[in-house]
């Protein structure tokens, strides 16, 4: 996409009828007042600190997804599973992504490094948002504190620059 095609108006997009090119998830485990978040090595995000996550395989449940991408990139598996929210993500160079946003209430296993990630079991008090997506402050906390949320991001790179949020 040229510079001229780029998508820069977050009011011009049509989020009624817009289709993501890809579906993800994101897990974020939360016990004993801290959360375990990762330090991305590859793909989108590379270099931020973020939930494990990632996207869905042909024939996958988002659910499926999210406890699969939680195993490959930090060798454990969530329990105590609930759907908390939705995040839909246009980028100003096309790509778009809908993620599903998940909180758990502990894992089985030890958080491992492996070649996708590094495990940071955080406090709640100090999560890195200077490390993390702009996004990330926005719903955050409002998850945390057990609401359910939806938001819409346009996003130039990795600098925001268009959004919309609702808590229920």
């Amino acid at each position: 996409m040229s510079e001229e095609e780029k998508i820069t108006d977050f009011s011009a997009i049509n989020w009624a009828t817009w289709n993501p090119q890809d579906r993800a998830t994101l897990l974020f485990v939360v016990r004993d007042g801290k959360i375990l978040l990762i330090e991305k090595k590859r793909g989108l995000g590379k270099g931020k600190v973020n939930g494990p996550g990632g996207r869905l395989e042909p024939g996958e449940t988002t659910l499926q997804a999210a406890i699969r991408e939680v195993q490959e990139e930090l060798c454990v598996t969530p329990t105590g599973i609930s759907e908390r929210g939705a995040l839909f993500f246009q980028f100003a160079d096309g790509y778009s992504l809908h993620a599903t946003v998940f909180t758990a209430e502990d894992c089985e296993g030890t958080a491992t490094e492996t070649e996708e990630a590094v495990p940071l079991w955080t406090p709640l008090e100090s999560i890195p948002y200077d490390r993390m997506w702009a996004d990330d402050i926005l719903w955050m906390p409002k998850m945390l504190a057990g609401e359910h949320f939806s938001g819409r991001f346009l996003f130039d790179g990795d600098t925001m620059i268009g959004k919309k949020l609702a808590f229920y």
